[in-house]
């Protein structure tokens, strides 16, 4: 099918619906990223009120500990195509020719965009079907369409060159795109990031009304064992997509991404009579430039995190950012649930006041 905006029956509806998310600033957050240490406020936009409360919180005991230290391992974007052989020995020729022009392959990706370059591939057959998953580096863009327009290409030179093998699709779900996967978990998608803090005992007895053991041991019953018992996938948090989400609609990024962010796994031990807490988060999927990083409101809040476009790495740091505020609601969270009855208790407290003040 071929699309065109003009064609009878495809038209939008003139009716315009303008759309309010609740959105406050969260912070200061004291946090160390490239071996610097500053003070950042977070754009949250979300309709789980508490949540801003909850950040808040883990804002404040960033505020009294030595800071958040974030670290980013990797940057991808990841688009796989399927192409189809004659048979099974048809595809393994393809696939070892394909290994054998890996830097032709290099050289298409880089024509296709002054951003894109290709990091790896990775190829995984089912009979004489070829999975080929490429993972592409895209600049300051989140890069879905760049990876798009480049796994396009590579298909047509492949075909081009492997005598009867032929193109199925652009994606072929082994990227994975929008899905909860094991590979996203493993290989990572987007930005691979880890945040981690010691908070004090007495940090978090008197701000977080908990112990340092008493998070450690919830963390390992709730988030690890309860989730092996849940059957996720490579992931063991307590609320990650809360946090995530609500940085993503404030600052103009894809939403559906939250499937892949959300994953990931939080870490608890004691350092003495003091708390080690990290969250760990392999595919944080963001942008500064590209398609919604140029509305009003996310021009404002990516600038209020000195997340500017044209900056090198600035998609990272917003990341950066991402992750240290999902570890403040994380920590936060994971505490108030120590208590019993603090959850609730907070909630309908909060709820109430806020729609006191709509």
């Amino acid at each position: 099918m071929t699309f065109n905006k003009d064609n009878d029956g495809m038209k939008f509806s003139d009716t315009k619906i303008q759309t309010i998310i609740p959105t406050k600033i969260i912070g200061p957050i004291n946090f160390v990223y490239n071996g610097m240490k500053e003070s950042v406020s977070v754009p949250m936009a979300t309709l789980e009120t508490p949540l801003w409360y909850s950040a808040k919180r883990g804002a404040f005991v960033s505020q009294k500990s030595d800071g958040i230290r974030v670290f980013v391992f990797d940057d991808f974007m990841t688009r796989s195509i399927i192409l189809e052989a004659n048979d099974v020995e048809g595809m393994l020729k393809c696939k070892e020719w394909i290994f054998a022009n890996q830097k032709s392959i290099e050289n298409i990706v880089n024509k296709s965009s002054r951003f894109a370059k290709l990091k790896n591939i990775h190829i995984e057959n089912v009979a004489k079907l070829l999975y080929i998953r490429f993972s592409i580096e895209t600049g300051n863009a989140s890069g879905h369409n760049m990876v798009t327009k480049a796994a396009d290409d590579i298909a047509n030179f492949i075909t081009s060159h492997c005598e009867g093998v032929n193109y199925i699709s652009v994606s072929g779900n082994y990227c994975v795109d929008k899905k909860v996967s094991a590979i996203n978990g493993i290989l990572g998608r987007g930005k691979q990031v880890s945040a981690e803090i010691i908070v004090k005992k007495d940090v978090c007895e008197s701000i977080l009304r908990t112990s340092p053991s008493k998070i450690c041991e919830l963390n390992t019953k709730k988030n690890l064992i309860g989730s092996i018992l849940a059957g996720s996938v490579r992931s063991a948090n307590a609320h990650y997509a809360n946090t995530v989400l609500a940085v993503f609609l404030a600052t103009g990024q894809d939403a559906a991404n939250i499937i892949e962010a959300s994953q990931g796994i939080t870490f608890a031990e004691t350092h003495g009579e003091d708390l080690y807490f990290s969250v760990n988060m392999p595919n944080i999927i963001v942008g500064t430039l590209g398609n919604g990083k140029n509305l009003d409101f996310a021009i404002k809040n990516l600038e209020l995190m000195k997340c500017y476009p044209n900056d090198a790495n600035s998609s990272k740091r917003l990341a950066a950012i991402i992750a240290a505020a999902t570890l403040c609601s994380e920590l936060s969270l994971i505490a108030a649930q120590t208590n019993q009855g603090e959850l609730m208790e907070s909630h309908i407290a909060l709820e109430r006041d806020n729609n006191k003040n709509v």
